[in-house]
């Protein structure tokens, strides 16, 4: 809040969410989402791996933009095709930029990707591979941990499952071309 000026309008820190198919991606948008991503998992985390790992070419990738900062980024994940990565849809390369780490964007980030993927494949539950130092947040968004941990370039992960929903999937506001 700025005291000049009073409080933010409602929803002004929601960030401005951008779905997208790799290849309609515009090239800005996927310099971002790469530069977020490798700014946090490579760099933060210390951690070299691949992350040009194929999978991006069979996903559904979510961009949360800033509001207040055009063209900054500040949340990504991916939903991915089944069968690209497991049986089952999943979700992925979750992050949230460091300075709005414990703003809530991380939940608000998920549950799109859930709703998402739920829309997207109805009746199928959604497998993760997880950091287990994130276990417990997925847990809160009913996730449950489905294998034994597993090292996974240098930090300890776990495959989680959401179930599927019971009946027919919830439409949720999406895109056209996502349907």
């Amino acid at each position: 809040m700025d005291a000049r000026r009073g409080p933010a309008p409602e929803g002004a820190d929601e960030p401005r969410w951008q779905w997208s198919r790799l290849p309609a991606l515009p090239p800005q948008a996927l310099y971002a989402a790469l530069a977020l991503r490798q700014r946090v998992f490579a760099v933060e985390q210390r951690c070299a791996y691949l992350d040009a790992d194929g999978i991006d070419l069979h996903a559904w990738h979510l961009l949360g933009w800033e509001r207040a900062e055009p063209g900054a980024l500040c949340a990504y994940l991916r939903v991915v095709d089944p069968g690209a990565r497991f049986a089952e849809p999943s979700i992925g390369r979750v992050v949230v930029a460091a300075e709005r780490r414990g703003t809530g964007l991380g939940r608000a980030l998920m549950e799109r990707g859930i709703a998402v993927c739920a829309s997207l494949h109805p009746g199928r539950p959604i497998r993760i591979a997880a950091q287990s130092q994130l276990a417990r947040f997925y847990a809160s968004l009913g996730f449950a941990i489905a294998s034994e941990p597993f090292d996974e370039d240098g930090i300890a992960h776990v495959e989680m499952l959401l179930p599927a929903p019971p009946g027919p999937a919830q439409r949720v506001d999406i895109p056209p071309a996502l349907r």
